[in-house]
């Protein structure tokens, strides 16, 4: 990657944005530290915010970001094009996920579109050569815009008994138009790749796609106090067959995506500038030419960023570590790859690019889980190594 393409990594007003990330140090560091982009540089400030947990919790938040001390490592550009190539290269100096102790969970079928392609994998059993004929019938039973339904509304009510009495009611239906949303827990703390690193697709699915979305980051006091951008890799077949499966098919090694770094909220960027955001996707196939493009409006999602957050913690659900939180996405490949009513799905090598104006772009490759690099340093690892560095976390 040629160092003059790394501003279209990073949000286009990038010298006026707070941004806060992680990156792998080498060296006598020799592990994880917190670091922020001042002036185009990245400056480590992991000897006064040892992990992004204890930083997202400050009531100084961004005056600290702006002010406080830290060790410059150098351009950011630099840092973004070491790290395209340091994937599988133990040891090796590269930004990761902008996360640290936090829960990781994601919210489902947030989007009318993405609802639909919900009931049709369930009603296919995870086989890809149903679909067709399935999404056909839908649109033809339920239609294709379900976007004017509120949910929880007494409209949702009324439609929901309708599709009882047509024997076509889901359990995606239910978190769709439902009063309760879908969040689930994606991956464990600490186990998130970054920009640049493989993503992976469980061995046994041969039904999958990369899901772009907007990932809200939320400390212990229910705070939203930034965004960042993930790939909730999705494998269809494997969801398909059954809901129960839901943590087969979504929490894998690499399974889930985030960055390239978490920008904060200020007076210029804001829940309203996510509200009216656009996710673009673009997929490049390694060896076949394969190109897909697609993108996911922020405008058109079912419930409101802000309720999806009160839905995953309150009275009733505390996270003392704080959470990111995937919002959904609206796209579904049906694109066909291959062979004609099959849609889309996955091959090795293929590169996955997420982005939106506001917060740059996030750059994966694809392989199989079990062959990228293992997740062998969690929590405990994290503190052994502040420790051994003279940090301590509060």
């Amino acid at each position: 990657m040629q160092t003059n393409l790394h501003s279209s990594f990073l949000p286009t007003d990038a010298s006026g944005a707070l941004l806060v990330g992680r990156v792998w140090r080498a060296g006598p560091a020799n592990g994880p530290c917190v670091v922020v982009v001042r002036a185009g540089q990245v400056v480590d400030i992991t000897a006064s915010a040892p992990t992004v947990s204890d930083l997202l919790d400050r009531d100084d938040l961004l005056d600290f970001i702006r002010n406080c001390p830290g060790e410059p490592l150098g351009e950011v550009a630099g840092w973004l094009d070491k790290t395209m190539t340091a994937s599988g290269k133990p040891g090796a100096e590269k930004l990761l996920a902008p996360c640290d102790l936090q829960a990781i969970k994601a919210c489902g079928v947030t989007f009318a579109v993405s609802l639909l392609e919900r009931v049709i994998e369930e009603q296919a059993g995870g086989d890809a050569t149903k679909a067709v004929q399935i999404r056909h019938e839908l649109q033809r039973t339920i239609g294709s815009d379900l976007s004017a339904i509120r949910p929880g509304s007494p409209e949702a009510e009324s439609l929901k008994h309708e599709l009882i009495r047509q024997g076509t009611w889901s359990q995606y239906m239910e978190v769709g138009i439902g009063p309760d949303a879908e969040v689930f827990s994606k991956a464990q703390p600490m186990s998130a790749v970054g920009f640049g690193d493989d993503v992976g697709l469980h061995p046994s699915s041969s039904w999958n796609n990369p899901e772009p979305e907007i990932v809200l980051a939320v400390n212990s006091r229910a705070q939203i106090v930034g965004a960042t951008l993930g790939n909730d890799v999705n494998l269809r077949d494997v969801e398909g067959r059954s809901a129960l499966l839901l943590g087969k098919a979504k929490d894998n090694n690499g399974s889930c995506a985030i960055g390239p770094f978490l920008r904060l909220f200020d007076d210029e960027f804001t829940l309203d500038t996510i509200r009216a955001a656009t996710v673009s996707l673009v997929i490049e196939g390694q060896d076949d030419g394969f190109r897909l493009e697609g993108s996911s409006r922020m405008a058109e999602i079912s419930r409101d960023p802000a309720d999806l957050v009160r839905q995953t913690c309150g009275a009733h659900h505390q996270y003392p570590d704080g959470f990111f939180l995937f919002l959904g996405t609206m796209f579904s490949p049906i694109q066909d790859r291959g062979d004609e009513g099959k849609g889309f799905t996955h091959r090795l090598g293929d590169r996955v690019t997420i982005s939106t104006p506001s917060l740059g772009a996030l750059v994966n490759r694809v392989q199989r889980s079990d062959a990228i690099a293992p997740w062998t340093f969690g929590v405990r690892a994290l503190y052994r190594n502040l420790s051994s560095r003279g940090i301590a976390a509060s």
